[in-house]
């Protein structure tokens, strides 16, 4: 019977093994696979591999020269280990980063150069120091941040630029401040105005010149104010007021 042999350093798919600090205790222990689960490759699916088995062992690179194994590193290091590569000149590194630091280390990452950085910034930064990305140039980020903003801070943004922010903070502003958002030149901000409109504006909104946000208003507005749209040049407007008229007949 042929006895089995440890591979040998530096032959075939074992060529990686040769002069590695972890061959043979860490091969031998199988808690690492020359060509699946291995440090020293290119790759970032080996280098994952290894490091999930053996995360004990992230910290020894997070200066190491490839980026991938930077990053990857970053992901099973210790918390307190990675607060140094907040500067790492590889934007995934520094994505890494910011999705694990602790909150109150983050506004150190408020004006990194990379979107996906502050995106995840701003999708943790305490609600309280959200306005300090108010004025981000990217659009992503400020319709993150009114997403998460205090309601009373809400309407510092609504004449942002990016229709899809005013989008935003249509969907999330208090009924009663909705006003502030009603003459916005999009009909989407409109019509999202007009669905949770209180029922003063909503039958204000009845006679915006697109018809989906007339629709919109339809259900919010008193039934006194509907009559003169049972002839509503849109079939969907004059079914929807007919239908609410029938339900709710004037007083």
């Amino acid at each position: 019977m042929t006895s089995e042999r440890a591979p040998a350093a530096g032959i075939g798919r074992f060529g990686l093994c040769s002069g590695c600090s972890y061959y043979p205790d860490t091969l031998n222990a199988h808690r690492c696979t020359p060509g699946d689960a291995c440090i020293r490759a290119h790759s970032g699916r080996q280098i994952d591999r290894f490091l999930r088995q053996n995360p004990d062992e992230a910290a020894h690179f997070l200066d190491d020269l490839f980026w991938e194994r930077r990053a990857i590193a970053a992901r099973y290091a210790a918390v307190d280990a990675i607060s140094g590569l907040k500067t790492d000149p590889d934007e995934v590194v520094r994505r890494v980063v910011a999705t694990r630091l602790p909150v109150e280390q983050l506004a150190a990452m408020l004006g990194d150069a990379d979107r996906e950085v502050r995106l995840s910034v701003a999708a943790r930064l305490p609600p309280a120091q959200l306005n300090r990305l108010i004025d981000d140039p990217d659009y992503l980020i400020r319709a993150t941040v009114a997403r998460r903003l205090p309601h009373g801070q809400l309407a510092r943004l609504v004449r942002d630029p990016e229709r899809e922010v005013r989008k935003v903070v249509a969907g999330r502003l208090p009924p009663f401040a909705l006003h502030l958002l009603a003459a916005d030149p999009e009909p989407e901000v409109r019509a999202l105005v007009a669905e949770r409109a209180l029922p003063g504006l909503a039958a204000a909104l009845l006679q915006d010149p697109e018809w989906w946000v007339r629709l919109a208003a339809v259900g919010h507005a008193p039934t006194d104010f509907l009559p003169p749209l049972a002839d509503d040049l849109e079939p969907e407007v004059r079914d929807a007021v007919r239908a609410r008229l029938a339900e709710n007949p004037p007083a």
